[in-house]
C-alpha cells in the first residue's frame, strides 16, 4: 500500500479529531460540568460508542456526501477535508462557532466549482435544509420532552436525592446515545469525501470481509474518539459550565433531544420504515450537533419568554453557520489550484 495514502487521509483524521475534542462537549459538557460524571469515565463512554455509530451506522450520511461530490482523486478528497478543517479553526478563532457539517458541505462545493463538476442542486438544497429544520425539530423535542418531564416529577414527588441519583444515570445513557447518534451521523464529515476513491484495500479476518467503506469508517471513529480522550476535557468543563446555567433537567432534556435528532438523520432503518409506510422520510444526511444543542436551547428558553433568549448571542451563532460554508468553498477551490499546478497533483 502506498504510505501517501495515509498522508492524504490525514486531513480526514485531523478534522475527525477536531470534531472529537469539540463536539463531545454536546453530548457529555453538562454532565461533567456539573461534576453529575467523572472526565475519564465521559471520555470512555463517548470513545466507545462514538466508533460502535460510525462503524455500524455511519454509511447512511456518507453516501449523500458523495452524491454531492464524487471526489475521486485522493489529492482533491485531503484538499476538501483539509479545507474544511482549516475554515473552521478559522471561524473559531474569529470566536464565530463553525459546524463540521457545514464546512464539508461548503468544501465539496468548492471542489465542484474547480473540477468544472455539476453540483446536484437537489442533493444540496435536501442538506442546507437541514440546517434551518435541525434546529427546529430539535427545539420541538425539547419542550415536549421537557413538559412531559415536569409533568411525571409533578406526578412522582420524588426526594431530592433519588432525583439526583436518576439525573446522574440519564446523563450517563443520554451521553452515551449521544455519543452514538454523533459518530453515526457526523462520521460522514469526517471520511465521507474519501469514500469514492476507495483508498483503502478490502481485507478479510477469518470469514469476514470488511471492505474499504467500512474500513474508513473504523479509521474515522477512532480518529473521533482521540479527539474525545486527547483534547476534549477543557470543552466539557466550559461548556459544561455555560450548559450549567439551565436546571439539571433541562439539560438533559437538551443532550437528549440533539441525540433523538443526529440520531434520526442517520439511520436508515427508520427512513425505509417511513418510505414502506408511504411517510415522508428523513434525509440521510451530516447535521450539526452544534446546531442541534442551540434549537433546543433555544427551545427550552422559549418556554420562560422571549426575555430568556440571549439575541446577540444567537444572531453571533447564526453568522457562524453562514459564514463557515463560504470560507471553507473558497480555501478548497484556492488550495486545489495550488495541489494541481504548483504540485502538479491530480485533483479531479
Amino acid at each position: 500500500m502506498d504510505p501517501l495514502i495515509f498522508l492524504f487521509l490525514g486531513s480526514g483524521l485531523f478534522l475527525g479529531w477536531a470534531l472529537g475534542a469539540n463536539d463531545a462537549a454536546n453530548v457529555f459538557g453538562t454532565a461533567v460540568g456539573t461534576r453529575m460524571v467523572r472526565w475519564r469515565t465521559a471520555a470512555i463512554i463517548c470513545s466507545v460508542f462514538v466508533i460502535l455509530g460510525a462503524v455500524i451506522s455511519g454509511a447512511g450520511a456518507s453516501q449523500t456526501l458523495g452524491r454531492l461530490g464524487a471526489i475521486s482523486a485522493l489529492p482533491g478528497a485531503f484538499m476538501t477535508a483539509l479545507a474544511a478543517a482549516v475554515s473552521v479553526w478559522l471561524m473559531i478563532r474569529g470566536g464565530l462557532p463553525a459546524s463540521t457539517s457545514q464546512a464539508i458541505v461548503g468544501a465539496i462545493v468548492g471542489w465542484n466549482l474547480f473540477a468544472g463538476q455539476p453540483t446536484d442542486f437537489g442533493v444540496l438544497g435536501e442538506i442546507v435544509s437541514t440546517w434551518v429544520i435541525c434546529p427546529l425539530l430539535s427545539g420541538v423535542i425539547a419542550v415536549i420532552l421537557h413538559m412531559a418531564m415536569r409533568a411525571v416529577g409533578n406526578r412522582l414527588r420524588l426526594h431530592l436525592l433519588t432525583v439526583d441519583a436518576l439525573t446522574r444515570y440519564a446523563l450517563i445513557l443520554a451521553g452515551a446515545f449521544g455519543a452514538y447518534a454523533l459518530g453515526a451521523n457526523n462520521i460522514a464529515n469526517v471520511v465521507g469525501v474519501f469514500i469514492p476513491a476507495r483508498p483503502l484495500p478490502d481485507i478479510q479476518l477469518g470469514g469476514v470481509m470488511i471492505d474499504s467503506t467500512h474500513l474508513l469508517l473504523l479509521l474515522g471513529g477512532v480518529a473521533i474518539a482521540s479527539g474525545v480522550i486527547t483534547y476534549s476535557r477543557g470543552v466539557m468543563m466550559t461548556v459544561g459550565g455555560t450548559l450549567g446555567r439551565l436546571s439539571a433537567s433541562k439539560a438533559l432534556v437538551a443532550v437528549v433531544a440533539q441525540s433523538i435528532v443526529l440520531f434520526l438523520f442517520a439511520s436508515k432503518g427508520l427512513e425505509s420504515w417511513l418510505v414502506a409506510h408511504g411517510l415522508p422520510r428523513i434525509p440521510l444526511v451530516p447535521v450539526s450537533s452544534s446546531q442541534a444543542v442551540v434549537g433546543a436551547i433555544v427551545g427550552i428558553s422559549l418556554l420562560q419568554g422571549l426575555a430568556g433568549i440571549r439575541w446577540g448571542v444567537l444572531a453571533r451563532i447564526v453568522a457562524g453557520w453562514l459564514t463557515t460554508p463560504v470560507t471553507a468553498g473558497i480555501i478548497c477551490f484556492i488550495g486545489l489550484f495550488f495541489l494541481q499546478n504548483v504540485f502538479g497533483l491530480t485533483v479531479k
